[in-house]
């Protein structure tokens, strides 16, 4: 957790619980995340007055069983998995979310696809589509060529850029299958893939196979404090993912003036909504992708333009939003 330039009114109180990676186990966390933030709250006897909780399982769950004890609104922010896959894997986990999502006096979630998902369940809380956001303070355009140098990269090749844990859903194996009909057409480009994860030796034996071991390097997991950094090495940006919520890589990203190429999944198309920002193209299709990064390499970019509509997903303009919520509950 990053807690560098922290607001000097926020605390944060860490609730580590350990349990096995089993989805049986992971069904029996709402209760364990429960006794474990009541137990912080008695410890460092917190009053408050609202709650806030940031994914439908565990935290939402444990927002919903405070929310009965101590009386106070709650409000549940539904991202990613928690709303677009872990409701539709059986009953027990539908009957689960929709307690939450019931329990709330009010739900946020960061895209239009997300709210769809909502609909299909029983649930009457009132929703508000709010899209993630970035920070202007660290995601904002810095000078290619320091960046290249900060972080040793070449000056004489076109860069790709991707970040995100490397897990199948973000779907590098497409990426790397696209890359290597890049390299059919041009030499001159080199993608790295920023993020750590279990898919590490599978992901390289992949590389080495394509005979991509000099267009295409696993960069590790890196602190957040140098993904601005990337972000301003890259010619284009690129998220291969299959499914998402609406990823705050993409507001970075565009925040940094770059353009972005990526999935047709989750909010990406509410956000890339005009070519002057990016390019999409459907999930699992690696050609299509090789395609579009091909294009986006060679497109003259309008970086201001980008920036510009970047703008309005601020994190300040998106916290004005919650803070509206805040105050209607």
């Amino acid at each position: 957790m990053d807690l560098s330039d922290m607001p000097m009114n926020v605390n944060v109180l860490t609730t580590p619980i350990l349990y096995a990676p089993l989805d049986s186990q992971y069904k029996k966390l709402g209760d364990k995340h429960f006794r474990a933030v009541e137990k912080a709250i008695k410890k460092h006897n917190i009053n408050f007055d609202i709650i806030h909780s940031h994914f439908t399982w565990s935290a939402g769950y444990a927002g919903a069983k405070l929310k009965e004890k101590y009386n106070v609104p709650f409000i549940i922010t539904a991202h990613g998995y928690d709303i677009y896959s872990l409701p539709f894997k059986d009953e027990e986990w539908r009957s689960k979310i929709e307690y939450v999502l019931n329990a709330a006096d009010h739900i946020i979630t960061v895209s239009k696809s997300n709210l769809e998902c909502i609909k299909r369940l029983d649930v009457k809380t009132p929703v508000t589509v709010l899209p993630n956001g970035y920070r202007p303070d660290m995601f904002h355009p810095a000078d290619a060529i320091q960046c290249r140098d900060k972080l040793g990269l070449s000056h004489d090749k076109k860069i790709i850029v991707t970040v995100g844990n490397l897990v199948e859903i973000k779907g590098h194996k497409y990426l790397i299958e696209a890359m290597k009909e890049v390299v059919k057409k041009r030499k001159d480009v080199i993608c790295y893939i920023v993020g750590g994860g279990a898919l590490e030796n599978k992901l390289q034996k992949q590389i080495d196979d394509s005979n991509l071991a000099d267009y295409v390097k696993l960069a590790g997991a890196k602190p957040h404090s140098e993904i601005p950094l990337w972000m301003n090495v890259c010619d284009v940006f690129v998220l291969p993912s299959l499914n998402e919520g609406n990823p705050t890589v993409l507001f970075e990203c565009l925040g940094c003036g770059k353009p972005f190429v990526g999935t047709k999944v989750g909010g990406v198309p509410e956000i890339i909504t005009s070519d002057d920002y990016g390019l999409l193209v459907e999930p699992y299709d690696s050609q299509g992708l090789a395609e579009k990064i091909e294009i986006a390499l060679d497109k003259d970019w309008d970086e201001g333009n980008i920036i510009n509509y970047a703008k309005q997903y601020q994190w300040d303009n998106i916290a004005e939003q919650i803070q509206d919520i805040y105050d209607k509950v």
